[in-house]
């Protein structure tokens, strides 16, 4: 068996079974990807996948053991590649980072453009999506930026908090909220309709503990990934926005209003989250300590290698890291 079998075999499973979609995620042929695969299974001796006529429809009970087994090994090798490319010294490369749609539109483009002047060879791929998407995708992603509302996400890696930030509310000129002189209750938050972040609908979001428990109950009128979204229905008049302080822009948006969000509502932290057993390139490891300058580089080294407990100083709030 060989490297480049185990792959095409977790490809396989990662394209639901779809074998042209497999080899166009590994760059190869289908008819070239199907012979491997049945040259792998000739030497096990048993199907990894269940079959219906030439088609393909899930992973077979002996098959799902030997690809747990295949993407462990794929990652070990991988850290070998990177470890290598370390001591070699060799700074060129692809960094996958995934990442919210507020983090990739209004935190990473200045670290980002540092980082490609300082490694002109390697290239930046942004994954963005939602929270979830984002923990799915850390299989492939060096690394991947989310935000919670307190505690460190629950994942199967290691949480690095970045920076603390504040939901702020978003109203044209002429709403009544506008002419108030600090944030709203509660209370008198929830008599407007309201455009937030799609995790707002979700029944453990703290968005709504935070109105449970003033005994009230948000109108969501609509909600989106995208924080340019929000304004843009903002500005229709269709509601209140909700939205993440740093995606916030006084030049851009000053023909709406910005009011602080009720204190009731926590206070967040953006936490990049890596996965664990990772060998991070030099470069993602820039990339990494540019979005945490509060935390040393050493420590930062010895937590992700698994050499020191994960004690992290307090993260700055968001304007100590603009």
């Amino acid at each position: 068996m060989t490297l480049t079998q185990l792959r095409y075999l977790v490809a396989i499973a990662d394209s639901g079974f779809n074998i042209t979609q497999a080899a166009e995620r590994v760059h190869a042929t289908q008819p070239g990807l199907s012979k491997q695969l049945k040259q792998l299974e000739d030497e096990l001796g048993f199907q990894l996948f269940l079959r219906k006529g030439r088609s393909l429809e899930g992973v077979a009970p002996a098959g799902v053991r030997v690809i747990e087994h295949a993407r462990r090994i794929l990652a070990e090798a991988a850290n070998i590649r990177s470890y290598a490319a370390n001591e070699r010294g060799e700074h060129r490369g692809r960094l996958l980072l995934a990442t919210t749609h507020t983090q990739a539109r209004y935190v990473l483009p200045p670290v980002i453009a540092e980082l490609t002047r300082r490694y002109p060879q390697v290239s930046v791929d942004l994954f963005a999506a939602g929270d979830a998407e984002v923990l799915d995708k850390l299989d492939e992603a060096d690394f991947g930026l989310i935000s919670t509302a307190g505690s460190a996400p629950a994942a199967n890696g290691v949480a690095v908090p970045l920076f603390r930030w504040q939901r702020v509310l978003l109203v044209p000129a002429q709403h009544p909220l506008a002419q108030a002189d600090g944030p709203p209750a509660l209370a008198q938050l929830a008599r407007y309709p309201l455009i937030s972040y799609e995790s707002s609908t979700l029944p453990e979001s703290s968005l709504q503990r935070a109105f449970a428990a003033a005994g009230a109950t948000p109108q969501i009128a609509m909600t989106a990934r995208d924080a340019n979204l929000i304004k843009t229905y903002v500005r229709t008049g269709m509601g209140v926005g909700l939205l993440a302080e740093m995606a916030v822009n006084h030049r851009e948006d000053d023909d709406l209003r910005v009011i602080p969000a009720p204190p009731e509502l926590p206070e967040c932290i953006t936490w990049a989250v890596v996965p664990r057993g990772r060998v991070l390139r030099e470069y993602a490891l820039a990339l990494l300590h540019a979005l945490a300058p509060h935390i040393d580089p050493r420590d930062l080294r010895r937590i992700l290698e698994g050499n020191q407990p994960p004690q992290w100083p307090q993260p700055p709030r968001w304007q100590a890291a603009d």
